[in-house]
């Protein structure tokens, strides 16, 4: 184990039940990423991408093996304790952008920080919006934005409580590609600025391209990095 992992994966698989018997979606992964590492997730629709994000991002339980998140076994906590680990140590940028739809831009970029319990929510909020661009656009509420302000939103969101560890599933997947390319160049300003280790799921080539390593899933088994 390295001491700088900010993420270990010890024979990591999920299975699920299906009218057809056991599904295996995942099986025996094991991995180490380093705190602040850029590390793209690809393969083929299937392979089992999303469902690995989720599992080390903690919003599923694996079936068998060892996630440690962060110096914490998920294993070992249950259901609130892994919210509690998700609120102070992790970020999650979904495709969907999973916006509410009835706060303004301003109090979704707060919500998380308010259910932390921050005092300082408004001020950080307000800072990181205007960072991303979108300080003239705060009060706004997510259907007055286009696709790609709902995803500066997003990513605004998942970084304002300076997250050890960010996740993306399909960042660019809903954009087009003109608007793919500023989220990606965002999401590197970002991370480089904050040391943030992130983790993302895509099919898109260029982004993959940015991260410092890749790894692939095929058939729900890690198939190698580089």
């Amino acid at each position: 184990m390295n001491r700088n992992a900010v993420l270990m994966v010890h024979k990591l698989s999920k299975q699920v039940v299906s009218p057809e018997g056991v599904l295996t979606l995942l099986q025996d992964i094991n991995l180490e990423i380093m705190a602040g590492e850029t590390v793209a997730i690809v393969g083929s629709s299937g392979a089992g991408k999303s469902t690995l994000l989720g599992l080390l991002a903690g919003l599923d339980s694996a079936s068998s093996g060892e996630i440690s998140l962060a110096g914490e076994s998920l294993s070992a906590l249950d259901e609130d304790g892994r919210a509690r680990l998700r609120a102070a140590k992790v970020g999650f940028i979904f495709q969907a952008f999973q916006l509410l739809p009835n706060l303004t831009a301003l109090e979704n970029v707060m919500l998380p920080l308010e259910l932390a319990g921050r005092d300082d929510a408004l001020p950080i909020a307000q800072q990181v919006l205007e960072r991303v661009g979108l300080a003239a656009r705060a009060r706004h509420y997510p259907k007055q934005l286009s696709g790609g302000e709902q995803q500066r939103v997003a990513i605004a969101r998942a970084f304002a409580s300076r997250p050890a560890v960010l996740f993306a599933d399909e960042p660019t997947g809903n954009l087009d590609s003109k608007t793919g390319e500023r989220i990606i160049e965002l999401l590197f300003q970002l991370n480089a600025e904050q040391g943030t280790t992130l983790i993302l799921v895509t099919h898109d080539a260029q982004l993959a391209s940015r991260c410092q390593r890749t790894l692939e899933l095929e058939e729900g088994r890690l198939k190698g990095a580089s």
